[in-house]
């Protein structure tokens, strides 16, 4: 016989809890003094509440392990509105807990008969109405701030048990998931950085991929991140952004490493919003992942560095499939967008069930995980993958981005953090580059095609290089030159290297090159004819251009390295000795260049215009003020444009051609003298391309030969 005890809830609030204070349906208010998850209460009892618009009923099952154990306790929620809620005695409860929830709904409602592993009370595995309730299938919750380990692992590879269909009657229960109870602490993360985002310098890098290399103890994890806070800040890097870090199917990375087993490196396709991922713990104990991150976003802090999380609300680690791990299992239609049959799903983002972002449920779920990041584990920002999924407001079968809906939302409620778009999905109007409403940033693809096709395919005309470096004003009129994330390179194509080393991906090689499937065909690239010594000026040179450039610039972890993955351009399931960066091997050459380049755009504030009022006055090959007519001309070897007017005079020279090319330096304002500061021609090579502060060249003639594909760069003082 199975027994259910059946707790009323006790009305609480918990100071280290997330606040569920969003809207709900009409039809299904929730209960505004309860607060989502599971926290312990000030009395030592712990509160168990999750939300569902459709369940008819929803048990709570406690466990004293991870896996393959009988539950210690299992409770009747009891329903306030839409909200399923119980407080248990903390005596009742062991000492770490382990829990997960059962469902009941119209495809399956309750029967007293029902055991795990029965089919009694069910109608049908998806109903007319979108609902998938399977009460076999134990789901976590989606507000839990850890995970006891992932749907497959090396013991259990098959995801069999959360399927339905010919698996409705298995029990998930021994071998998924549980959410783990956690002791909150207080924040605790030191002095967040106040500057603008337009001050910044962001580093684009994996956290695994970050350390692994150095093979030391915590190596990969995120207290190994935390080392190399002083490492960053000795670069000029203001604010580090990682690839997700929420929890995701990694645990079967290492089962077969040198196969292609469809690894999850990158980490885009989320199983828990709030809960860091275990596999980055050096402790993976409950409770040391949380608090590994915590402390890593402390020791960035110390360093003057910002944390930005790479996040992935646009769809879950759930897919298109039949699987029930957790939001599936509780309510279907209240959190994912479905077909026109309400049987499938949506897919704008190309690889799963696009989540209903206009819906309360999924809509709180993402306000309150930012809320928890923020408030709780202290981050600064938050790059959103895919994002204009979250702004759709039509289907299904439709795609109408609307600025007003949940964009809007996340600006107003978090106005202090940094917000980037990844302005694109897969899908028809999906492409919304310069749509994001105000306290939005977004990637500016249009920075980063244009000096690509400028350096590598053929050449632009003067005046779209010149909007481009200027911060897109057609793209970003009303908000400003920081609305755009200025970029070559992202974790999503080739690296800085192989921008300029490749013709061409190659995806298919052996491990641990490859091969990885899929990656974008359209890369504007070139191998500069295999010349390792151009291909050095050509990487030079660009990064010079972006960091030069109005905007928020960003470069890809291991581009000051010169680092390559040998023209793959698509490494997400490389979890290898490709993708982890060696900071033990740099060169000097790059090295050098980069961070003095990251330092002489901290120091001159003319390269990070706050309005469009300070606009670069874009000069010809002779230094007189170019025409319309120069312009307009992609033939014209010179872009060449002067900032900063009298107080912050910066000259910049650049050499689309093949040809070593002469400019005529303007005069300098009264009272000044033109310096040198950098070449990115591969003659400067032995003094790393660029001076250090106070060894700039004092130039003693108007003329300077710019050589070919390269880049000067000058100073007034």
């Amino acid at each position: 016989m199975r027994w259910v005890l059946a707790i009323a809830l006790v009305g609480c609030s918990h100071p280290g809890a997330v606040s569920n204070d969003a809207a709900m349906t009409a039809d299904a208010p929730a209960s505004a003094t309860l607060a989502l998850g599971a926290h312990y209460t000030a009395d030592g009892a712990v509160s168990f509440a999750v939300a569902s618009t459709r369940a008819t009923r929803i048990e709570l099952d406690v466990f004293d392990a991870p896996a393959n154990a009988a539950p210690v306790l299992t409770v009747a929620l009891e329903p306030v509105g839409n909200v399923f809620s119980a407080t248990i005695p903390a005596s009742q409860l062991p000492a770490t807990i382990y829990y997960g929830y059962r469902a009941w709904g119209p495809n399956w409602p309750y029967d007293p008969a029902w055991a795990p592993g029965s089919d009694a009370g069910w109608i049908a595995d998806v109903d007319g109405d979108g609902n998938r309730m399977n009460p076999n299938k134990l789901v976590f919750d989606p507000y839990a701030l850890e995970l006891s380990h992932d749907p497959e692992t090396p013991d259990q590879p098959s995801g069999a048990a959360y399927a339905v269909g010919s698996n409705r009657d298995v029990d998930s229960a021994p071998v998924a998931p549980k959410a783990i109870v956690l002791v909150e602490a207080a924040p605790d993360f030191g002095t967040k950085p106040s500057r603008a985002l337009r001050d910044d310098i962001i580093y684009e890098v994996h956290v695994r991929g970050f350390t692994e290399a150095a093979g030391a103890s915590c190596a990969g994890t995120y207290a190994g991140a935390a080392m190399q806070a002083s490492y960053l800040a000795s670069l000029g890097i203001t604010a580090v952004e990682f690839l997700p870090i929420a929890e995701t199917q990694i645990d079967r990375n290492d089962v077969d490493p040198t196969s292609d087993n469809g690894d999850n490196y990158w980490g885009y396709s989320t199983l828990a919003y709030f809960a860091p991922d275990r596999r980055y713990a050096c402790d993976r104990s409950p409770g040391g992942p949380t608090r590994e991150v915590r402390a890593m976003v402390q020791a960035f802090h110390g360093a003057g560095i910002k944390v930005l999380l790479d996040v992935v609300y646009n769809h879950t680690a759930e897919g298109s499939s039949s699987s029930l791990l957790t939001l599936r299992g509780l309510d279907n239609a209240g959190y994912y967008q479905l077909d026109a049959a309400k049987t499938g799903f949506t897919n704008s983002n190309g690889v799963g069930a696009d989540v209903a972002a206009q819906q309360p449920l999924a809509q709180n779920l993402i306000l309150d995980s930012l809320a928890y990041w923020t408030d709780t584990v202290g981050v600064d920002g938050f790059r959103f993958d895919l994002a204009p999924v979250l702004g759709n407001t039509c289907g299904p079968g439709c795609f109408t981005f609307d600025p007003t809906s949940l964009p809007q939302t996340i600006a107003t409620r978090f106005a202090s953090a940094a917000l980037i778009a990844e302005p694109w999905a897969v899908v028809a109007n999906s492409y919304e580059v310069g749509q994001f409403p105000a306290g939005w940033s977004e990637w500016n693809d249009h920075v980063r095609d244009t000096i690509r096709q400028d350096q590598n395919t053929a050449p632009v005309t003067p005046s779209a290089l010149a909007t481009r470096i200027a911060g897109s004003f057609d793209l970003y009129a009303s908000r400003g030159p920081q609305a755009g994330v200025t970029y070559i390179v992202s974790h999503d194509g080739f690296t800085l290297h192989d921008e300029y080393a490749c013709d061409a991906p190659s995806n298919t090689q052996a491990w641990p090159y490859g091969p990885s499937s899929g990656g974008s065909t359209t890369n504007d690239s070139w191998d500069h004819g295999g010349d390792a010594v151009q291909q050095r000026q050509a990487t030079r040179t660009g990064m010079a251009l972006e960091l030069v450039s109005a905007g928020v610039p960003m470069i890809a972890g291991g581009d000051e390295l010169a680092h390559g993955i040998q023209c793959n351009n698509n490494p997400y399931d490389l979890d290898s000795t490709a993708t982890w960066l060696d900071y033990g091997a740099q060169t000097d050459i790059l090295w050098t260049f980069a961070q003095r380049m990251l330092a002489f755009r901290a120091a001159h504030p003319a390269l990070r215009p706050a309005t469009w009022n300070a606009q670069p006055t874009w000069l010809d090959n002779t230094g007189a003020v170019a025409s319309s007519a120069y312009m307009s001309g992609a033939a014209n070897a010179i872009v060449a444009w002067q900032v900063g007017g009298t107080g912050d005079p910066i000259y910049i020279a650049y050499n689309r051609s093949a040809t070593d090319t002469s400019v005529t330096i303007p005069t300098a304002p009264a009272g000044l003298t033109w310096y040198r500061v950098a070449d990115t021609a591969s003659w400067d090579e032995p003094d790393a391309n660029i001076a250090a502060p106070g060894g700039e060249y004092m130039m003693h003639q108007a003329q300077y030969t710019v050589y070919a594909r390269s880049l000067a760069l000058f100073i007034a003082r």
